[in-house]
């Protein structure tokens, strides 16, 4: 028995190996066909933890993917509404210890996206209404006045929206 599990292992890892140079290679190329560059930016507008800690990862990957491809990306993050509670650094207890690896996440990819030269703002409205501490907001991230505004003039100065929901 145990040596038919081994001999169906190998032939799996074989036919996987074997699949995979097989494979066309996975590419945005005919959408990247000629460009050098791209401008957008990113409306963040979440009211889970979870959800602004997975879209902040994705969004570190489609900045390397870009690089892997030859674009040099100049994006912007632009936070808006209840998300702004999360990327605080002073956290009410009970939800940092409920929540506190996401948390950890989101403060981590900050970080990264700032080190790949990402600019994020974040909206002061927001933070007023959802009674965050300015101060408590990363250094890496930009206080701005109005989230809308800021939005408006990144795409007149021909930053592309990049709709995530």
């Amino acid at each position: 028995m145990k040596n038919r599990f081994k001999i169906i292992a190998l032939l799996l890892t074989f036919f996987c190996a074997f699949s995979f140079v097989n494979a066309k290679e996975i590419n945005d190329s005919v959408a990247l066909n000629g460009v050098k560059e791209t401008k957008s930016v990113f409306l963040i507008d979440f009211t889970n933890v979870n959800k602004t800690a997975f879209y902040l990862q994705i969004i570190e990957g489609t900045h390397k993917g870009l690089v892997s491809q030859g674009v040099k990306p100049n994006m912007v993050l632009v936070f808006i509404g209840e998300t702004v509670k999360f990327l605080s650094t002073k956290q009410d207890e009970a939800f940092e210890m409920e929540n506190e690896e996401k948390l950890q996440a989101i403060q981590d990819s900050i970080k990264r996206l700032a080190k790949l030269g990402v600019r994020m703002e974040v909206c002061a409205v927001a933070t007023k209404v959802f009674k965050v501490d300015n101060s408590s907001i990363p250094e890496e991230m930009h206080i701005i006045a109005d989230g809308f505004i800021s939005l408006i003039g990144w795409q007149t100065q021909g930053h592309k929206l990049v709709p995530i929901f």
